[in-house]
């Protein structure tokens, strides 16, 4: 199992790039931190999420 945004999520062995785009994230509009190491999005597409990783993802939203 794979924590993310504090939720169990049955993930491990999969590439993040791949969670993200199944879960509809917009890849230019979040940041991802892994067991407390920010993941540069260069590595997204080579990250594999392993079980009992800690991921916490965070979405940017503009205002004004």
């Amino acid at each position: 199992m794979v924590m993310i945004n504090g939720e169990e999520r049955e993930a491990a062995g999969m590439l993040l790039s791949d969670y993200l785009q199944e879960n509809g994230y917009s890849v230019v509009r979040i940041a991802v931190e892994r067991n407390d190491e920010m993941v540069p999005k260069t590595e997204y597409a080579e990250t594999t999420l392993m079980d009992g990783d800690v991921v916490e993802i965070v979405s940017f939203v503009g205002g004004g």
